[in-house]
């Protein structure tokens, strides 16, 4: 027992030590200097008097929407427009227009922005939410600086339309789409204005592993779990791709030269909200033309700006933070005023806890197919050996002739020891997985549940700890089967017993089925294991 225990702790520390030095470790740099805005109040203030006539409230004027469509190079995309009228149905006259420039993932124009484009219309400006582009748009493939060109399309679009200034259209970007406004910008100088609002600033890669940590921060998942940020977030994922992960808006910032209205919600957890205010204001400052930039956060608004409202029956709907829609169609229509009216920073006072910065890229397993690998040959291993050896004794015992060489078998007490090894390993591989899920279904949600976080992550652990037990009695076995062969070696007088085999020095199995499997289960088992040592499941501590 003494010499298993021994043997299991051996195992575990091999893991642990492998697990430590096979990748980067996680130590974000907490936030030490705070942005304070500089009142509570986030209205725009500056109005140019010769407009102040001319600037609507939000709801004042009725919307119009009509179906348009924008040309591109080699296709077309569909788009709603949104016109203020007044009070006998005619479109008012030289005002100011927005395009807006869809975040992540599919965005179609009946649906995205409905809210806030609809706002703006109702105020007096013209708004135009194209459809995106998806034949050119894929999770693996993107190109921003080719994006912009398509949505600056829509900027040529709604400058043409009958009601709008040309010479005052700007762009609305939310989210990922704020990597995409900066390049329409420093493109087309002559567009008048940039709304970013939820814009992650650093590049996806950092953004993404910033997001994670926040979310499994608040998920209050175990220390260990951290580890696997930067392993994941910093490899280079399956299959290639993702080149766009590394993309630096900074640079198209320090060439804008319009004015810049900077908007985050105080609630939105997967955003560096102050860090990302700040380098916008320290980008925008760089060019020979500052532009001037304008910066709110509004108190309990999303990634979305969108905060909770009560429902009559007792639920919770989403929808755009009231003020937000009133300032902006402020800020839009009150230029040149408002561009660069005191205060700049105003609003709801964030916390961020941690800065965004370069995630650290793994050493060894650096490529995500290499990952991939390890696990689909651990498994494809695991099932080969026992596959070959039942079929083996299938075509045995249907053939039968007296030449047959004795029925292959493990030594004795190893087939037990090593069949715990292989399905120790490959359930414990199903557990880790099946949590990270799970947590990530909570992160997503925005929730908590200790059962599922630290007690999910103690029953992965108990499964790895238990692969290694039937692990260190694989060793054991060996052990005990090389000493028996010594021993009827010497009680033979040197001769081994009838069809046994030596593999290493060490009888493990007679015929070559057994082998096939010893060895197959023992590599497939250890190519698992050094994948969970790699995502933390062996790290040393609670």
């Amino acid at each position: 027992m003494f010499r298993t225990i021994a043997t299991t702790a051996a195992i575990l520390v091999g893991l642990a030590l492998t697990g430590a030095v096979a990748g980067p470790q996680w130590d974000p740099v907490p936030v030490s200097d705070h942005l304070v805005p500089a009142t509570a109040d986030t209205s725009i203030h500056g109005v140019d008097p010769a407009v102040a006539d001319q600037i609507g409230d939000v709801g004042q004027y009725e919307v119009r929407e009509t179906p348009v469509t924008v040309p591109l190079d080699g296709t077309q995309v569909g788009g709603l427009l949104r016109q203020p009228v007044d009070a006998r149905g005619e479109i008012l006259a030289d005002r100011p227009g927005v395009v807006y420039v869809h975040g992540a993932g599919t965005g179609k124009s009946t649906q995205a922005f409905r809210e806030s484009a609809t706002a703006l219309a109702s105020a007096g400006v013209v708004t135009l939410v194209p459809d995106k582009r998806l034949d050119t748009y894929t999770t693996r493939d993107r190109d921003y600086v080719a994006m912009a060109g398509d949505y600056g399309r829509s900027v040529d679009l709604l400058r043409t339309i009958d009601g709008v200034d040309p010479q005052h259209v700007g762009v609305y970007g939310e989210s990922e789409g704020t990597w995409i406004v900066p390049v329409m910008q420093a493109q087309d100088p002559g567009i008048a204005f940039t709304i970013l609002v939820s814009a992650p600033v650093v590049p996806p890669r950092q953004q993404a592993a910033f997001a994670v940590d926040s979310y499994l921060r608040n998920t209050g998942v175990p220390e260990q779990v951290f580890r696997a940020i930067p392993r994941a977030v910093g490899m280079q994922l399956p299959g290639g791709g993702f080149e766009y992960a590394d993309f630096d808006v900074r640079p198209w910032l320090e060439q804008q030269t319009a004015p810049v209205l900077v908007v985050y919600g105080t609630a939105d957890p997967s955003m560096p909200v102050e860090q990302g205010a700040r380098e916008i204001i320290a980008d925008t400052a760089v060019g020979g033309d500052q532009a001037p930039t304008t910066v709110r956060f509004y108190a309990g608004a999303n990634h979305g700006i969108n905060v909770p409202t009560p429902v009559a029956d007792g639920g919770t709907e989403y929808h755009l933070h009231p003020d937000f829609a009133r300032d902006a169609a402020t800020w839009v229509q009150g230029m040149p005023g408002t561009a660069d009216a005191d205060p700049r920073v105003a609003g709801d006072r964030p916390n961020q806890l941690y800065l965004a910065s370069a995630v650290p890229q793994p050493r060894w397993w650096g490529n995500g197919d290499i990952v991939v690998g390890a696990v689909l040959a651990g498994l494809g291993l695991l099932v080969l050996g026992p596959l070959v050896w039942a079929v083996h004794a299938v075509v045995r015992r249907l053939v039968r002739p007296r030449s047959l060489a004795p029925a292959p078998r493990l030594a004795r007490g190893l087939g037990p020891a090593l069949a715990g090894l292989g399905v120790g390993s490959v359930a414990t591989m199903v557990a880790l997985v099946a949590y990270l899920l799970a947590v990530a279904r909570l992160a997503l949600d925005y929730e908590r549940d200790d059962l599922v976080v630290q007690g999910g992550w103690v029953g992965v652990r108990l499964l790895g700890v238990a692969t290694a037990v039937a692990g260190a009695l694989v060793v054991r076995r060996i052990a005990d089967a090389r000493s028996a062969r010594q021993a009827e070696a010497a009680t033979a007088g040197g001769a081994a017993g009838a069809g046994a085999q030596e593999v290493t020095g060490v009888v493990v199995a007679r015929g070559w089925p057994a082998h096939l499997t010893f060895w197959c289960v023992v590599a497939g088992s250890l190519a698992l294991l050094l994948t969970l040592a790699y995502w933390g499941v062996y790290q040393l501590g609670i």
